[in-house]
């Protein structure tokens, strides 16, 4: 039975206990509220003479349904000598209605509900509520990047409950956890998410884009870790130069020529002790240098790394471990170290034609790279020999090696191709052992090598740079013997001097060696990874296939015109994606786009001539004119996007 009614108003109920949504009561409760009632009846009770309304009927006339007349005791409890009770209604009072004419002492008025007016974010319907008073500023507009500190923003995708609502305040629910409850109801401070520095971005940016392409640099982690330890003082010029690289990515601004300079300072400080780390420091700069057409500098940096390597026993064996402070991963990394910089060595003589592979007569012993998932997890196995490389087919060892061996392997047959005499003619037999050099390193590849994807059917890097190292050789050893004249092309110099090539009179195999490595470089372009994630290698690669492309596109007649039109598009494609980045592409571009417009206007110069069509069919001739108008519209087209796109 509840407690009876107070005759000194609802004011006075402060003993009712409160109770929870399962039936239980619940101890310690706030004061409850008493809120009146008002009879709300479907017809219009204003007719005169109407009894007067009363705000609350007594439990005994309540029960049995029968009209009160609110007196205390009322007068069906004084006849029939009940206990006459009052209990406040759990329905809104919603104050006197106007055609009351009689007074009741007990029929409370407006200024007797509880103050709720002053609250306007409290709810009167809610027994057993307390309002809480919330400051203005207490409430903040909504900051995606407020969130809980173990989340993301992006990981509040569910919609919220019902009871971590703020504005829905219900006792009778489970008590929420304290850090629920944080955003809802305590203040929280506008917070804005870490701001970045820009060489914090260049850092990231290099293991983003550019480590995969030449990955000797230490894993991030322990790069982090070392350089926390301290106790490797020429890290700082690693760091400088990882920055520097990062910053090809980025819109840096003068930034960029700043991390440059810093990193070199620091590489030429006369106390710069020479270790591993000045050699991985000169090496990534020699790599941004050369990418942004900085050939001479980086010729002069290349010279002082590869004798300071030769000086500190880079090339032995011993190396790795006398310096790798037994971390697997450090030997690791020292190993990856001299062989990159024998590849980037090979790749800059072959590509420019200026240097001669001075790393290629230098002896080496050292450990070849584990596999890059291997090295990025800390797991390094212990390494193999390039002796073990090279016995394989005899001794019978069923053994796969790593990718970035065969990307050394590929770098040596170039060294390999650098050190023969010129051949001057078809049947020399530096040709066939060059041809047979690079026909074993193809058909020897385990099944796993022979694309550029890897097992979980990702790009590989290493075994990509390996394929288009090979291509090229092939281009350089029958490009000179074939029936392609390089002459409409010699322009092209940016990433190596014309060399002229005399046309020969037939179709011969050298020709279709040519023009099958140029496609398959151009069908590498297709590889569903951002170019600018290659190396930056890949544009001389690239400008080399073009001048084959121009070259076969400057000869009377193609009967695949429109193969080679859709192989020019990709390459001037490639080119202009890389030219983002490195200036080396950017250079490349235009003067593949000067030649081309060379070519066709000498072509529509000699067609005005009906000599020029004796012996075509009037379908040749119109497809040949369609060609070299659907060739020289991917130029114009490609030209004004690019002009676009410039600020």
């Amino acid at each position: 039975m509840m407690e009876p009614f107070s005759p000194q108003g609802p004011q006075s109920l402060t003993s009712s206990p409160a109770v929870s949504s399962d039936g239980r009561e619940t101890a310690n409760t706030p004061p409850v509220p008493s809120v009146s009632a008002t009879i709300d009846g479907g017809t219009s009770q204003s007719q005169a003479g109407a009894p007067p309304s009363v705000p609350a009927a007594c439990l005994a006339c309540r029960g049995k349904h029968l009209k009160c007349d609110g007196n205390t005791p009322c007068s069906r409890c004084t006849s029939s000598n009940s206990e006459c009770i009052y209990v406040a209604s759990r329905r809104g009072y919603k104050g006197p209605r106007k055609t009351t004419t009689a007074h009741n002492p007990h029929k409370r008025h407006a200024s007797s509900s509880p103050p709720y007016s002053e609250a306007p974010d409290s709810c009167p319907m809610l027994l057993g509520h307390t309002p809480v008073s919330i400051p203005a500023t207490a409430v903040q507009p909504f900051n995606p990047s407020i969130v809980l500190p173990e989340h993301s923003p992006v990981s509040y995708t569910a919609t919220p409950t019902l009871a971590n609502i703020s504005g829905y305040r219900n006792p009778f629910a489970a008590a929420m956890d304290p850090n629920a409850m944080a955003l809802a109801t305590a203040t929280v401070p506008q917070s804005q998410p870490p701001v970045t520095s820009l060489a914090e971005r260049c850092f990231e940016a290099f293991y983003h884009f550019f480590h995969a392409g030449h990955p000797f640099v230490l894993p991030r982690e322990y790069f982090l870790r070392l350089l926390k330890d301290g106790s490797a003082p020429n890290l700082n010029a690693v760091l400088a130069a990882m920055r520097y690289i990062g910053s090809l990515f980025l819109n840096a601004g003068p930034a960029r020529a700043t991390f440059l300079d810093e990193a070199i300072r620091l590489c030429y400080l006369p106390n710069t002790p020479r270790d591993g780390f000045l050699i991985q420091a000169l090496l990534l700069i020699i790599v941004g240098l050369d990418g942004s057409c900085e050939q001479a500098r980086a010729r002069e940096l290349l010279a002082d790394c590869e004798r300071f390597a030769v000086e500190i026993n880079l090339n032995k064996r011993e190396f790795a471990t006398l310096h790798g402070r037994g971390n697997p991963v450090l030997e690791e990394s020292w190993r990856r170290t001299w062989w990159d910089l024998y590849v980037c060595d090979g790749m800059i003589a072959g590509v420019h034609r200026v240097t001669n592979f001075l790393l290629f007569d230098i002896e080496a012993d050292v450990g070849l790279p584990c596999e890059e998932h291997q090295y990025l997890s800390g797991r390094i196995p212990p390494p193999a020999y390039m002796e073990d490389f090279d016995d394989q087919l005899f001794s019978g060892e069923d053994r796969e090696f790593s990718s970035f061996t065969y990307r050394i392997a590929a770098a040596r047959n170039l060294g390999r191709m650098m050190r023969m005499p010129n051949m001057m003619f078809p049947d020399d037999e530096g040709i066939s052992r060059v041809e047979a050099l690079l026909t074993n390193w193809k058909i020897h590849l385990p099944d796993s090598k022979r694309d550029d994807l890897n097992k979980n059917c990702q790009l590989d890097e290493m075994m990509f740079q390996a394929h288009f190292i090979t291509h090229a050789c092939t281009i350089m050893l029958h490009q000179p013997l074939s029936q392609l004249d390089s002459s409409p092309a010699q322009a092209v110099n940016s990433c190596a001097p014309h060399r002229p090539v005399a046309s020969g009179d037939n179709f011969n195999a050298h020709t279709r060696h040519t023009i099958t490595a140029a496609c398959e470089i151009t069908k590498m372009i297709t590889q569903a990874v951002p170019l600018i994630n290659h190396t930056h290698f890949f544009t001389c690669v690239v400008t080399l296939s073009s001048i084959v492309h121009l070259s076969k596109w400057a000869l009377y007649y193609i009967e695949d015109e429109e193969d080679l039109r859709q192989q020019i598009r990709l390459n001037i494609g490639a080119l202009n994606k890389l030219s983002k980045v490195w200036k080396a592409a950017n250079t490349a571009w235009g003067q593949v786009k000067g030649v081309a417009q060379d070519i066709y206007r000498e072509k529509k110069a000699a067609q005005i001539s009906p000599a020029f069509w004796v012996g075509f069919t009037q379908e040749q001739m119109i497809s040949s004119i369609n060609a070299d108008e659907g060739i020289m519209s991917e130029f114009n087209i490609l030209a004004q996007v690019t002009q676009a796109q410039q600020p």
